[in-house]
């Protein structure tokens, strides 16, 4: 008998006495069938393991793009991926024996994401520049393309660069439009998150003119998508869009042969006649001579200093958020206090509708209020036969006071319903009317307690401004895109936007707590 026998029939003898039934039996622990079992088991697992393990030198390649630039990139009716790019980019990664996986990311942040090497590589209509090829690596050209101006059907003024001084032009951030753009003198120039956006700035008269790239406005106007603009008949800059990589990366010189291939089998002309019905023109294996050694890597010095410096430019956008949050949090604190007492009217009309309010504004993500507003309403109008067109501090300050109204309206309800009945009936006692009671007992007493709420929502307000970027406002958050549009610093700049957020987020939370203890009478007196 080996141990485990022995010990187990030894504490079984000894136990017996404890279990109800005269029948108990020790159980044995046999080692020869354990090991048998989990010889079994280890072998299933081998083979599942085998049958889902695939012996491949099949990599995966993370693949940046910005799908809002058709023909190039874009999202077809049921979701997918298409263009030219994409399909240019899955011929690559066919010969090159490697899939693709592709990430979308607003094109003001593929750059910093090469270089962080969060992606492996990018193939998002970028064009090969010298300021951009001292920071990451372009593979050989695949297509010629270049700048033009966009303007309305019906505008006689703007026949070349030179007459887009002092107006107002719109472009998509961080691209080389939006560079061209800042030789105009006098020009007002408003950046956008992407092209359509821009070019619907355009079509809702905003904006006079459109700096954008020459083939992405053809294409939109030749679908019929954009109705009522036309192209200025002469090219700005001749460019040369590439693939993108990180310095050093190991996938450039694969990218390159398999582009090469591409080339060569033909597969690029019947991609590129796919998309623009021509002939596709002849291109150069090389634009730049591209240092390919390592982007430096700023030390902490470095940084520190140009979070310093960043700041006299970032103070400028403060001004414009604290101007957009006091203006919207004025506007909807009136306009929530009204609502939060209509809320309570005994009028079941009244109740529905102000209830239907606050439903939509909460239970609508704000953002898509801020588009609603500026471009969709003007975008009806048109539609309607008549022009309506918003400012953008306008359709700013409206879209957030018309957010914030919402939220208000409830904590003014919560606040007032938070005060005893008794009150009320005691202000009847004293023949004090409906508007009285409302005036003299329970507001006074409900606005106490209402400044913690009060508080959370100005804060959040604060913050919220920084969504009025996408309708190009310049405010905090705007200033540190355009920051990062230059250096592609991501980190350093977003850092001291941050920094500048938590301090306007500290010193609004501390004057309403001062605020609280002020109108607090037990609080002021301790």
């Amino acid at each position: 008998m080996n141990i485990c026998k022995l010990s187990n029939w030894q504490w079984g003898i000894e136990h017996s006495q404890n279990f109800p039934s005269p029948h108990f039996q020790s159980r044995e622990f046999n080692f020869g069938n354990w090991w048998r079992w989990c010889l079994v088991v280890s072998l299933c697992c081998l083979f599942l393991g085998g049958c889902s393990f695939q012996p491949s030198n099949v990599k995966s390649l993370r693949i940046a793009t910005e799908p809002t630039f058709p023909p190039f990139e874009f999202q077809g009716t049921g979701g997918e991926l298409q263009g030219f790019s994409i399909d240019l980019m899955s011929a690559v990664a066919k010969a090159a024996n490697f899939q693709v996986d592709f990430q979308s990311l607003p094109f003001d942040g593929i750059i910093p994401a090469l270089r962080a090497k969060t992606v492996d590589a990018a193939i998002s209509s970028i064009t090969i520049t010298e300021e951009r090829a001292k920071i990451i690596a372009f593979s050989r050209p695949y297509i010629k393309a270049g700048l033009a101006i966009a303007i309305r059907t019906d505008n006689q003024n703007i026949t070349n660069f030179a007459s887009l001084a002092n107006q107002k032009i719109a472009v998509q951030i961080g691209t080389t439009g939006a560079k061209k753009a800042q030789e105009i003198p006098g020009a007002k120039i408003s950046t956008f998150d992407s092209a359509f956006l821009a070019l619907q700035e355009l079509l809702n008269g905003n904006v006079d003119a459109v700096i954008n790239d020459a083939p992405v406005t053809l294409y939109a106007i030749n679908t019929g998508n954009l109705r009522g603009i036309k192209v200025v008949q002469q090219l700005l800059t001749e460019e040369f869009y590439g693939i993108a990589t990180a310095k050093n990366s190991p996938y450039l010189t694969l990218i390159n042969q398999s582009l090469t291939n591409v080339f060569k089998n033909k597969t690029y002309t019947q991609t590129y006649q796919k998309w623009f019905k021509d002939t596709p023109p002849d291109l150069p294996e090389t634009v730049l001579n591209q240092n390919q050694t390592g982007a430096e890597i700023p030390g902490i010095f470095t940084s520190i200093k140009l979070i310093f410096n960043s700041f006299p430019t970032l103070f400028q956008g403060v001004l414009v958020t604290l101007q957009l949050t006091i203006s919207s949090g004025l506007i909807g604190l009136i306009a929530g206090s009204l609502i939060g007492i209509f809320r309570l009217s005994p009028i079941i009309s009244v109740r529905w509708l102000t209830r239907a309010y606050v439903d939509f504004f909460r239970g609508t993500p704000l953002l898509v209020q801020i588009f609603m507003i500026y471009f969709g309403i003007p975008a009806i109008a048109q539609e309607l036969g008549f022009t309506l067109t918003f400012d953008r501090w306008v359709a700013g300050v409206l879209a957030l006071s018309l957010n914030s109204t919402a939220y208000i309206a409830e904590i003014v309800r919560a606040g007032i319903q938070s005060i005893e009945i008794g009150q009320t009936e005691a202000a009847k006692s004293l023949g004090l009317n409906p508007l009285q009671i409302m005036r003299l007992v329970i507001f006074p007493q409900a606005i106490r307690r209402m400044i913690p709420p009060l508080s959370n929502e100005f804060i959040s307000l604060l913050k919220d401004t920084s969504l009025v970027a996408v309708i190009g406002f310049e405010e905090l958050f705007r200033k540190g895109q355009l920051i990062v549009a230059d250096n592609y610093r991501a980190f350093e700049i977003y850092t001291a936007v941050a920094i500048i957020y938590l301090c306007l987020t500290l010193l609004s939370s501390q004057a309403f707590s001062r605020l609280e203890t002020w109108m607090h009478p037990q609080k002021k007196q301790g």
